[in-house]
């Protein structure tokens, strides 16, 4: 599960109805990162196969399956400071966190 702050919710929707106010939020885990994995959060107008879906706050979350394995339980929180606005995460399968706050590392092995 795949849980969004209403201040994440507000966000993406304040971001989608500036760019494709029909498509999909869609987070991934790509390889990269200063802590080995990193957050991609996009729209996507499309579902792929074996694509999971979660509705948090009238916001589509879509989270490819092996992306899931690594963000399982993530609570995606965002907040205004003097630097500007961010999204921030806190992922229950990370052992280790980046400074930038959108990179991570985990014990489990890649399958990405």
């Amino acid at each position: 599960m795949i849980h969004l702050s209403q201040a994440a919710a507000s966000e993406i929707n304040r971001l989608k109805s500036k760019q494709q106010p029909k498509a999909l939020f869609r987070i991934t885990v790509k390889p990269g990162g200063c802590s080995d994995w990193f957050y991609d959060m996009s729209f996507d107008e499309k579902i792929q196969q074996g694509d999971r879906i979660f509705d948090e706050h009238n916001v589509q979350v879509v989270i490819d399956n092996a992306s899931y394995n690594y963000i399982n339980g993530l609570v995606i929180d965002y907040s205004e400071d003097l630097m500007g606005g961010a999204f921030r995460f806190q992922n229950p399968q990370a052992v280790a966190t980046c400074g930038c706050g959108n990179s991570f590392s985990t014990t489990r092995p890649s399958a990405i």
